[in-house]
């Protein structure tokens, strides 16, 4: 077969849209709550209840995603992920009430736990450590745009359909589609037809540099990683930042009908902070790997970025007192745009540290800390908002951030049982 010229930039795609449908199908469900909670007379309490339904099963599902994929590998796993969610995401069709919605989000939810660490390893199989900050951008930059379309493809269905059920299907049978385009591309650089031997010599021979041995695939047991400093670093930055970003997709809707803006005519608004996502995506995973390619330690430059993004949250407490939709939006921007920047680099972590074998477990493992974060916060939401506002809530959002670059700051570093050689060394 004739080589495809930077294949690797191909799989970033596949990646993209992997995550690109992943937060349509999730989103699918937050555009349609205004709607939903009017026929079935929900509370923010009882929305809250099925957020949490999804996040209980994404937030187990990351740890055990995380070794089923280093177990089967990237192309399995991933493969198993993506068709379990679609499916789940065409049956919440059939939902009737809030116990059936919960069910049917809990079964998304253990789905779609395998998209992040099944692309992290993809990551770390296809792109060298210098180039690993523009691929993940890459792919984490799918949550953003996913999560700017949804809301143009949700409304139009429904509005066409007069109903809520087809945009659960239309949306579900997107993965579907993703899945075919990439069983028939996707295989690691080892044993792919299509790669060139000069970009399958470039991939590995960092691969060499990095891990001290070629082809480091060592898969360390939870009883190694649990006790490694780096990997609570990880996991604590996850667990104190990724809240911030499920606020705004999981209640940004309800949030500006709740200040009195109608869905419909704020649409306009409600993609700029994913657009802005999308944008500080590509910053901090561009910036960092200007900066290693300029002579930064990996970990210098991931830290710098770090503590850009927890300054930039800060942003979300004026929002307590705007009454201007246009600040309003401007504010929730520069935040989302903060808050992708520290998130891209944080999900370099387990590539800059940890064994290729080991890297979609600590994937995994800050997805469940994440997920336990994130069911803490909605709960919190939905209570904290029945009883008095949503002020309350972005005020904690923009102070949680500097827990996780504390972690970050204090426990992310390279030791001898993770060491992938002194030109990285964090």
């Amino acid at each position: 077969m004739r080589p495809l010229r930077n294949l690797r930039w191909y799989v970033g795609g596949l990646l993209f849209l992997s995550t690109v449908i992943n937060y349509i199908d999730r989103q699918t469900l937050s555009v349609l709550a205004p709607y939903l909670k009017g026929e079935y007379h929900w509370t923010n309490t009882d929305f809250a209840w099925v957020l949490i339904s999804f996040r209980v099963a994404y937030s187990v599902g990351q740890t055990l995603a995380g070794r089923v994929v280093d177990r089967l590998g990237t192309r399995r796993g991933l493969s198993l992920a993506v068709l379990w969610y679609s499916l789940a995401a065409m049956a919440t069709s059939m939902a009737s009430g809030l116990r059936s919605f919960a069910a049917f989000r809990f079964a998304l939810g253990l789905g779609e736990a395998g998209n992040w660490p099944g692309a992290t390893k993809a990551v770390s199989e296809w792109f060298p450590r210098k180039e690993s900050g523009w691929a993940v951008a890459l792919f984490d930059s799918g949550s953003s745009i996913g999560g700017a379309l949804a809301p143009w493809i949700v409304l139009t269905t429904y509005h066409a359909f007069g109903s809520w059920r087809p945009a659960f299907v239309l949306t579900g049978t997107l993965g579907l589609l993703w899945l075919a385009l990439f069983r028939w591309l996707y295989r690691r650089p080892e044993d792919h037809p299509r790669l060139s031997a000069e970009e399958r010599a470039y991939i590995l021979s960092d691969r060499d540099a990095t891990a001290g041995v070629a082809g480091d695939d060592r898969r360390l047991p939870y009883s190694t990683l649990l006790r490694l400093p780096q990997t609570w670093g990880y996991v604590i930055s996850k667990t104190f930042t990724d809240p911030v970003w499920f606020f705004i997709t999981d209640w940004f809707a309800i949030y500006l009908v709740s200040k009195g803006y109608r869905l419909e005519e704020s649409l306009a608004g409600f993609w700029v902070p994913f657009l802005a996502a999308d944008l500080g995506n590509f910053f901090g995973g561009g910036v960092s790997s200007a900066l290693i390619q300029r002579g930064w330690s990996v970990g210098a430059a991931r830290k710098a970025i770090a503590v850009f993004g927890t300054a930039g949250m800060l942003l979300l407490i004026p929002t307590v007192w705007t009454t201007s939709f246009a600040t309003l939006v401007g504010c929730f921007a520069v935040s989302t745009f903060a808050y992708a920047a520290y998130s891209t680099v944080i999900l370099n972590l387990p590539a800059d540290l940890f064994p290729s074998g080991s890297v979609a477990s600590v994937s995994g493992l800050g997805g469940t800390g994440a997920g336990i974060g994130t069911i803490a916060a909605i709960y919190l939401t939905g209570w904290v908002s029945d009883r008095w506002s949503f002020e309350p809530i972005l005020i904690g959002a923009s102070v949680v951030p500097f827990v996780a670059l504390a972690a970050m700051l204090l426990l992310v570093r390279n030791t001898r049982a993770t060491e992938r050689g002194d030109v990285h060394k964090i």
